[in-house]
């Protein structure tokens, strides 16, 4: 393995020419332009920059995947609107559940869904109409219609979703990804995050390291503003050569190693250092990378013009040059999530329009570029929507959070394709058959990734701690 610490220094030509203090501090200042984006991520806790190219551990078991797009519909889609047909909702239309998951202050009574569902392609997997284009490739998607959740508050089940624990105090599965595998491309950050927006529910915690060095935090991207220089602004340094900036960047970096050295064990400075090497890097190719408008206009509207569509597309060409693991968040173009209290019939379609366009795209894309194989695409949220309804006293219906069943749909990365695995009771209530719950996919997805969940490990305060904790199991029947 082979890091930026020890990369034989390089400080030749004129940076080797002594220089008085004036002429230090000038040089020295011009260069900052160059690493300002580094200095920007480690500072703000947004650094993800690894200088090795080889894997942090040899694969446990043979991978199927080597990278993963994690498509979040933050705010939880319905899952009997979706992918779970549940036809005795009508049966039972208004009646109350009974049990602790129904809520009789809010919930007024079953409610089945106006929409239509129909099989799709050879494997006859039923899909609501709401999702025609998932519905045409569904032989190339594995459903879960049996994932379960601890809790129905979004903050804590966000933040399992994501880690494993209902508290932000875990890292985020990407930056376990990372800390395994480690990175396939040097000129770029091996984990990032498309956010539309700044005001995603938790934020930060959500794509944390948390007590893993500080090198395999995710580098954060505030997607409402596609252009490449406001995506990754002051990445070029206006008036030094790359030569220059390469003599700067290794003098910075014997500076920080002997600040380092008094400072053994310091994860973060660590991270800052390299931090300064991956954005020299990248300016190399990020601005090609996060360049969209390369794309040709064809490929632009089958994902459609939208800032889900547009960070579906530069999640393709992320993933294409070599970044290991990206999460891309699902907002609107009214900024609108997909908690559904009220006007849910308004609100769920629109909703559906745009997400099931962009995601089939990518799926699409990705096939045909021969990377889906080796490509695990997640789509999901939190959690699903109650089969009961909510606020239909006011005439806006709603659906409630729902944590005990929803659904899952994932493709390509050695999943299996035409497949819909375990299920909901007749109402979709809770999972009946074959349960998954989220340690349970993070257990599968790090197995497609030729990491065993059990051995990926972290000593930290005394213990070793793992993505599942002390639970989980691979859910091998939907591995191909």
């Amino acid at each position: 393995m082979t890091d930026g610490s020890q990369r034989s220094p390089r400080c030749t030509g004129p940076a080797a020419t002594p220089v008085n203090r004036r002429e230090l501090l000038e040089r020295m200042c011009t260069g900052f332009g160059a690493v300002s984006l580094a200095s920007l991520l480690a500072s703000e806790g947004r650094a993800a920059s690894i200088a090795d190219q080889a894997a942090r551990v040899a694969p446990h078991v043979a991978p199927k995947a080597k990278r993963v797009v994690f498509l979040f519909m933050n705010g939880a889609p319905s899952h009997v609107d979706t992918f779970d047909p549940k036809p005795a909702l009508k049966q039972y239309e208004g009646q109350q559940p009974s049990g602790d998951l129904y809520k009789k202050s809010k919930g007024t009574g079953f409610l089945s869904s106006p929409l239509s569902f129909k099989r799709h392609g050879k494997s006859g997997i039923e899909v609501s109409e709401s999702l025609p284009n998932l519905a045409r490739i569904i032989d190339d998607c594995c459903v879960i219609r049996s994932m379960h959740t601890d809790v129905p508050n979004h903050e804590p089940a966000l933040i399992q979703m994501h880690t494993g624990n209902v508290q932000p105090i875990r890292p985020s599965i990407g930056s376990w990804v990372l800390y395994g595998l480690g990175t396939e491309n040097r000129n770029l950050p091996g984990y990032v995050v498309l956010r539309p927006t700044t005001k995603i529910v938790v934020g930060p915690a959500l794509w944390s390291n948390s007590f893993l060095p500080a090198e395999f935090q995710a580098t954060s991207v505030v997607t409402d503003d596609m252009a490449v220089d406001k995506l990754v602004a002051n990445i070029r340094n206006p008036k030094l050569n790359e030569t220059q900036q390469r003599e700067q960047v290794d003098l910075l970096e014997q500076l920080n190693r002997l600040h380092l050295a008094r400072r053994p064990g310091d994860s973060e400075l660590d991270g800052q250092i390299k931090s300064m090497e991956t954005a020299y890097r990248m300016q190399s190719q990020a601005m090609d990378t996060f360049d969209i408008s390369k794309e040709p206009q064809s490929v632009r509207e089958m994902y459609g013009d939208t800032p889900f569509a547009r960070s579906c597309l530069l999640a393709r060409r992320l993933l294409e040059d070599g970044v290991r693991f990206v999460t891309g968040y699902y907002v609107s173009n009214n900024n609108q999530p997909w908690d559904t209290h009220t006007s849910h019939y308004e609100s769920h379609p629109k909703l559906c329009a745009d997400s099931d366009k962009a995601t089939a795209a990518l799926i699409t894309d990705l096939k045909q570029r021969g990377l889906l194989d080796d490509t695990l695409v997640i789509w999901g949220g939190e959690f699903g929507r109650t089969p009961y309804a909510e606020n239909q006293a006011n005439k806006q219906v709603g659906r409630d959070h729902h944590h005990t069943a929803f659904s899952m749909l994932l493709a390509g990365g050695g999943v299996r394709g035409g497949l819909a695995y375990g299920t909901s009771d007749e109402v979709g209530m809770r999972a009946a058959e074959n349960p998954v719950h989220v340690h349970d996919l993070h257990a599968t997805i790090l197995h497609l990734l030729g990491l065993n969940h059990e051995k990926l490990t972290f000593r930290y305060s005394g213990r070793d701690f793992r993505l599942t904790d002390v639970f989980g199991k691979v859910v091998t029947d939907i591995i191909a």
